[in-house]
């Protein structure tokens, strides 16, 4: 009796396999990263909402809102560092802050862009991050 016994995986096999693990891969990664930048996008909303607030406090106490992000405890950078604050107005009646995506960062070169909060809730003009941003 002549019986060869295989074991293991012939080439084409593992090539198949490699084949399979490499087009999975080409449609999960970019799946993966979409989803990363999505998620990084709060971090300016919530960021956003906070400054909103404290705008909102501090106008309590003062005649006007404020033109500073230290009087409004913050130090220009969202929670996560992944956007830079910056007031772009402030006057009696009104304000609006904006969140850029920090030079270098994760939210660099993300389509979404500038996120703005003004005195009447989300700024979706000009440039700013429209509704399938936010």
């Amino acid at each position: 009796m002549n019986k060869k016994t295989s074991y293991g995986f012939t080439l084409i096999e593992l090539m198949i396999v490699v084949v399979i693990i490499g087009v999975l891969a080409a449609i999960a990664y970019p799946a993966y990263v979409s989803y990363g930048e999505r998620a990084r996008r709060s971090d300016a909303k919530i960021s956003l909402l906070e400054m909103r607030l404290n705008q909102e406090k501090w106008r309590a106490n003062n005649v006007t809102y404020s033109t500073s992000l230290t009087q409004l405890n913050s130090d220009g950078s969202s929670q996560n560092d992944h956007y830079e604050l910056t007031i772009v107005s402030a006057t009696t009646t009104e304000y609006s802050i904006k969140a850029d995506p920090t030079p270098g960062g994760l939210q660099d070169g993300d389509a979404c862009g500038t996120f703005a909060i003004d005195v009447n809730g989300k700024d979706k003009t000009g440039s700013y991050a429209g509704d399938e941003c936010w």
